[in-house]
């Protein structure tokens, strides 16, 4: 008999820096609820220029500040009763009706960090501060490179099911219909545990000629990763993305991208590459939203790669999900 609930194993949410905002919408003095992890926040831009996110509900009386709030200089202000917070401490700094501010007086803050035309706020399950720092991309701030495109997508799966396709070779066989299922051509691992990058090799025609190229995928934790497609002389690119949890029950993530190219090819592959990536996204979504998580699944000898991520993303939870079963254990 198969019940899910049987099954399906309920992976909380792995520690590491996820986006939730694109930094260009996102103005000074803007004030956003949002909503990520199954909590409920508030992002703003002070007037200064930073980006800065807190939880939403004000200790007074409970309104959202993210609900009608008003950044005021580096705070942010309740649309309550006007309260206002420091967007760095979180502290309350100002009650316009009383000069005694109670000591308890004070909002959850998060972690945050703008890089890559991205928002990023640091989780963690228990509460530790960053442990290492969102890698900064140089493309996209090369004025050799295009504009990046930017896009978003909403999926119901766990980030670390939609993540664990990249050592997944087998899967683009069935389910995207390629013609070979082939193991990535290289797997390394860094000094830094959390940096993890697979590279493909292929011959890839081009308006410009056939080149040797390689597939070059990079991944910063579970969620951050880059495709960069390299070896055609002095052109290149580049796909980003961040995948952050909306809420686990039921599993609802957010997946946002950003594009660029270099000037001599954005032409030829902004709207083609865009089509492609989200034609592949739907046919994943179909196994993702109706597949069980095996926390410890079995696998064969040619899972060698799934295997080993199974192994690496164990770091990022603060309990140890499940043991990897060695192969052909019962």
């Amino acid at each position: 008999m198969a019940f899910r609930e049987d099954h399906d194993v309920k992976l909380p949410v792995p520690n590491g820096w996820y986006a939730v905002a694109f930094s260009r919408d996102l103005i000074k003095g803007a004030v956003e609820p949002i909503h990520y992890f199954g909590e409920d926040m508030v992002l703003f831009r002070t007037r200064s220029g930073e980006a800065r996110v807190l939880d939403a509900f004000c200790p007074h009386l409970g309104a959202h500040i993210g609900e009608g709030g008003r950044v005021i200089g580096e705070t942010v202000r309740c649309p309550f009763h006007g309260w206002q917070y420091d967007g760095a401490s979180g502290a309350c700094v100002k009650i316009p009706y009383c000069d005694t501010i109670p000591k308890a007086a004070k909002v959850g803050t998060w972690h945050t960090a703008e890089k890559n035309g991205m928002i990023f706020v640091w989780y963690h399950a228990e509460k530790k501060p960053p442990l290492w720092d969102v890698p900064e991309l140089a493309e996209l701030d090369d004025d050799d490179w295009s504009e990046p495109i930017h896009f978003e997508l909403i999926v119901n799966a766990h980030v670390q099911d939609m993540h664990e396709n990249n050592n997944d070779p087998v899967h683009f066989q069935y389910v995207h219909n390629l013609a070979t299922g082939e193991p990535p051509g290289e797997i390394k691992y860094f000094d830094d545990p959390r940096h993890y990058q697979i590279v493909n090799h292929s011959e890839t025609v081009t308006p410009v000629g056939t080149f040797e190229t390689s597939l070059v995928r990079d991944s910063w934790g579970v969620g951050m990763s880059a495709v960069r497609l390299e070896g055609i002389p002095e052109a290149g690119i580049l796909l980003y993305s961040s995948t952050t949890t909306i809420d686990l029950q039921p599993s609802k993530t957010v997946s946002r991208w950003v594009l660029t190219a270099s000037n001599n090819m954005i032409d030829f592959v902004g709207d083609d590459f865009l089509h492609r990536l989200m034609e592949g996204v739907q046919q994943d979504q179909r196994i993702w939203s109706n597949k069980v998580h095996r926390a410890n699944p079995l696998f064969c000898k040619g899972d060698k790669y799934l295997i080993e991520y199974r192994k690496w993303v164990k770091q990022f939870y603060a309990s140890d999900p499940a043991p990897v079963r060695a192969v052909g254990e019962g």
